[in-house]
Formats: structure tokens, sequence, C-alpha cells
């Protein structure tokens, strides 16, 4: 699958989030080693906490579907159209869990709502030194 495809499937799924508050619409899609590929997008509740992002929805589809030693890229779309839109700090935190489980430095590739802005970034580089699963193998 090529990025612009897996970044399509990510603008998919922003167009499905349910984002009545912010208007803020995030989608991700997650392929696997095997080609297979799940999506989510965000959840906004009246109760602003308990909202959830598009990762998150993302990244448990794939561990229901393939599991997360299985994610092989992610691709993130939304927002707005002028801006790239990137993994939060938590979502981040959760995409360095699975790229541990992994062993593989995960690409996320970032666009804008539209799609007519991309950026490519590694999680490793997104959140450097992260305390993942690997931090509690004791030794």
């Amino acid at each position: 699958m090529t990025d612009e495809q897996l970044l399509s499937l990510a603008r998919e799924a922003a167009a499905k989030a349910y984002a009545p508050y912010s208007n803020f619409r995030v989608g991700c899609a997650i392929e696997s080693v095997d080609g297979d590929v799940v999506t989510g997008g965000n959840m906004e509740n009246a109760c602003y906490r308990l909202g959830l992002c598009a990762e998150q929805s993302a990244l448990t589809a794939a561990q229901h579907k393939f599991g997360l030693a299985k994610v092989a890229r992610i691709a993130v779309a939304g927002g707005t159209d002028a801006t790239v839109c990137t993994p939060c700090g938590g979502c981040r935190q959760a995409i360095l869990e699975a790229a541990q489980l992994s062993g593989r430095d995960l690409e996320i590739v970032c666009a804008s709502g539209n799609g007519a802005s991309v950026e490519r970034h590694r999680i490793g580089e997104l959140i450097p030194f992260g305390f993942g699963p690997a931090n509690l193998i004791a030794g």
C-alpha cells in the first residue's frame, strides 16, 4: 500500500470522526506487516476528558485484528487544511508501546486535513527517550 492510499484511509476515518465540540476531525490508519489495515477516528464527549484520539481508536482496532507487534506503519490525517496533524503526546506514548512490541521504530505519515501537506516521522524522533515496555524488563 502506498503512503497516499494509507493517508486516504486516514482521511476517510477523519470524515467519520465524532467531533461536534472542536470540529477538529482526525483519522488514523494502521497497516500491519501482513498488509491488513484498520482505521479509527477521534471521538469527543461532552465531558471533554473522556474523548478518544483517532490513534488510540486505531491502535485498539489493530490489537484486536492483528496485534500491536505486527504494526508496520501509521498514517494520521485531519485537523485544518493548512497544518499537518501529528499525534499528541499521549498517542505518541501509545505508538511507542506498539513500536517496542514490534521491535521497529515505526514510521508515522502525517498529513493536513486536505492531504496537501505531508510529513514523515519516526516514533523515536517524536518521543525521544520514551518510556515503554522495554523499560520494565527486569535486568
